[in-house]
């Protein structure tokens, strides 16, 4: 039976160190579900594990393990979810027709799901003459707009979302594809049932205060690493602010910093507390969904009871040693 092993949780909880550590025993390859990392030359802001790792055709290797989904975009290009999926779909077949178990390992819930699950509307194309139409409205005006044309979805939003132009914005985009034509909007899911894989959701996570130290601690290493230095290099090679990819966390923060209205400190304590409420919503976002296991990885030998769950699921169905 093909299998696919997701290791998910919020920020700063060692998702992609205990992805590797389970890649090398249980012969697994590892595929990046962050939507920030897709960007080439984001790589201190990300957190990708570059430093012992070597790029190959697709993919990164570290550590001895493949790791794909890093670097799929130009900065100055956007990219979506449907984008995503389409390149995760890829990826999982090459890996499971190399024999070898998928591991799907990040903090994006979005890109999860939509491999995991299929999301009909991750396929919608973009418009880009009604984008351009809605460029210059407000937050307010664009949810106006939507509240319109799909009311549930609307009332659906919270608030940072109603906040967000570029997803506000593509709200209206499916809400006008699917009023064009609505039997359009049958599409079917990612796979059909019976061909869907078995999936183990591994959730991580931790004490809030535990969270909140890893994060601060994070926040200074990766300053230390030399942010500031590839932001100026991003802006200096014509990647502007209104770019999708330095509206990423940890990047976007920095704007007026470069515009020279805030300090450093400022920047950082900003920057800080967005991360500590990122963490927060990818809890909620991932508290939803059942399927999921968690560990706290502050217990004694958290990895170990992992590692232990994974191979009995492994064994499961296809008669392999873990």
């Amino acid at each position: 039976m093909k299998k696919v092993l997701v290791i998910c949780g919020p920020t700063s909880t060692g998702k992609t160190s205990l992805a590797i550590y389970l890649a090398k025993k249980f012969n697994g390859e590892l595929i990046s579900a962050d939507s920030r990392q897709v960007y080439r030359k984001l790589d201190i802001g990300t957190g990708k594990d570059l430093l012992k790792g070597s790029k190959n055709v697709g993919y990164y290797a570290t550590q001895g393990i493949k790791l794909w989904g890093y670097d799929l975009v130009d900065p100055k290009k956007n990219f979506s979810a449907g984008q995503y999926l389409g390149f995760a779909k890829k990826a999982v077949e090459t890996i499971l027709s190399a024999g070898k178990l998928p591991i799907l390992v990040g903090g994006t819930g979005l890109y999860i799901k939509a491999v995991v699950d299929g999301i009909p509307t991750a396929l919608v194309p973009r418009n880009n003459a009604l984008r351009q139409n809605l460029a210059d409205k407000k937050p307010g005006e664009l949810y106006e707009v939507l509240a319109q044309l799909d009311p549930i979805r609307a009332g659906s939003m919270n608030t940072s979302d109603r906040k967000n132009p570029r997803r506000l914005a593509r709200a209206i985009e499916i809400a006008m594809w699917k009023l064009e034509d609505s039997r359009r909007f049958a599409i079917p899911p990612t796979q059909n049932k019976k061909g869907r894989p078995d999936v183990l959701f591994v959730g991580l996570c931790a004490e809030k205060e535990v969270i909140f130290r890893n994060i601060e601690r994070r926040v200074k290493k990766r300053i230390d690493a030399g942010l500031e230095k590839e932001i100026r290099g991003l802006l200096s090679s014509g990647v502007t602010w209104k770019m999708q990819s330095m509206s990423s966390l940890g990047y976007r923060q920095w704007r007026e910093y470069f515009e020279k209205t805030k300090t450093k400190e400022a920047v950082i304590e900003d920057w800080t507390k967005e991360e500590k409420r990122y963490a927060k919503r990818q809890i909620t976002w991932f508290k939803k969904d059942r399927r999921l296991q968690w560990f706290n990885i502050t217990e004694n030998k958290f990895r170990n009871n992992v590692e232990k769950l994974v191979k009995k699921w492994y064994k499961e169905g296809n008669g392999k040693k873990g």
